[in-house]
């Protein structure tokens, strides 16, 4: 009821308080598409910029919508850039600290090596649904809600990158 009252987002609270709310998830959406936190974080803060700079023209009921609408074009300028970011993160060796033998390190660490490309090669639609699931525990209904596709099409993108995970898991092997 109180959120057919508020017309824009002006206010300071009621902007906070969509800041509260929302702005972990956004992060891990934008994470999840360009693989890098600081540009998430970066991109975060352009989103909620733009809703700021916009606010008397945005309905309180229409924010979070928005700011997703702005993360998929922020997404489309940095495309580029994510690819070099992605390929960058995929050569760059991870240090982990452990008493287990060296043969074990050494193949966990070419798993979890292997295992991060697979999900790169996911195309971007499946590899957002199955990070969004996966890592965020988010419902396939809540997927579809921000990224405003239908509870089916999450269905397919996720059925895809898993066989296609498992695929690529096999060959591994």
């Amino acid at each position: 009821m109180e959120k057919e009252l508020i017309d824009n987002v002006c206010e300071e609270k009621i902007f906070e308080r969509i800041y509260d709310k929302h702005s972990e998830v956004i992060n891990n959406y934008f994470y999840y598409k360009f693989g890098d936190k600081e540009l998430a974080e970066e991109s975060v803060q352009e989103a909620f910029i733009k809703l700021w700079e916009n606010c008397k023209k945005i309905p309180f009921a229409k924010a979070k919508s928005y700011l997703y609408t702005v993360a998929n074009n922020l997404s489309i300028n940095r495309y580029k850039h994510k690819k070099v970011v992605l390929n960058y993160a995929n050569t760059v060796p991870q240090r982990t600290e452990d008493r287990q033998s060296p043969d074990y390190k050494m193949e966990e660490q070419e798993f979890k090596i292997k295992l991060q490309k697979a999900i790169q090669n996911l195309s971007e639609k499946q590899r957002i649904a199955f990070l969004l699931h996966r890592i965020d525990e988010k419902s396939y209904k809540e997927i579809a809600d921000i990224l405003n596709i239908s509870v089916k099409a999450v269905e397919k993108r996720m059925q895809k990158a898993l066989e296609s995970l498992r695929e690529k898991i096999d060959a591994f092997k």
